[in-house]
């Protein structure tokens, strides 16, 4: 019995401190917010943005933000190898029909790689993986791409919208430009923060 009545407040503490440790951990990890839309103001590091679906949202920029534009380029430049991120429609036949194409640079390869569901449009997803093969077929480019728990084949439609990210600054952050903001984490007293933020260059929309 004396062993018993030693063991059972170290289990307690025990179990105390791991609850502890995981609410610590939960508190760290905000939760993020992904974001569409124009941006209406800057004021210093804060941005005020029209959404995608019509809300008018503040999200305050980090002072070491990573600020990146988004370019249009062209289909021949993905090719075997290249990191790329799909944003597709699945079809019956198990395909991913691509709505838009985004190549990585290559330091930014293997970032978010996988399959997951996606926003862009009702039932889309997304894919980041690496190229594995390209071949011209009779519907647009098909592709096979490969990430680490499997791979899909993509169909690139002719007008796919195709970009890429440049590394820039606060210079592409303006009035009327159009934004995606992958994860702006929410804070406890309910205000938007971003550590990167994503433009797009010379009127685009980023399409992904």
């Amino acid at each position: 019995m004396e062993m018993l009545n030693n063991w059972m407040p170290r289990t307690v503490a025990a179990a105390f401190v791991a609850c502890i440790l995981t609410s610590a951990v939960s508190a760290q990890q905000a939760p993020t917010v992904r974001i569409r839309g124009t941006i209406e103001s800057v004021d210093g590091n804060m941005l005020g943005i029209k959404t995608r679906e019509g809300s008018d949202v503040k999200v305050k920029m980090t002072d070491n933000v990573a600020v990146f534009a988004v370019v249009k380029t062209e289909l021949s430049e993905i090719k075997e190898g290249s990191y790329i991120g799909v944003t597709a429609m699945p079809e019956p036949d198990g395909t991913q029909k691509a709505i838009a194409v985004h190549i990585f640079p290559e330091n930014q390869r293997g970032v978010a790689e996988g399959f997951r569901p996606w926003d862009a449009r009702a039932n889309s997803t997304m894919t980041n993986a690496t190229v594995a093969q390209t071949v011209k077929g009779t519907d647009g480019q098909n592709i096979t791409v490969k990430y680490k728990d499997g791979e899909k084949k993509v169909v690139v439609p002719p007008d796919t919208p195709i970009v890429t990210f440049v590394a820039s600054d606060k210079s592409e952050v303006k009035p009327g430009a159009k934004l995606i903001i992958f994860g702006a984490a929410k804070k406890d007293d309910g205000t938007l923060e971003a550590n990167r933020v994503n433009v797009g260059r010379d009127g685009v929309t980023p399409p992904m």
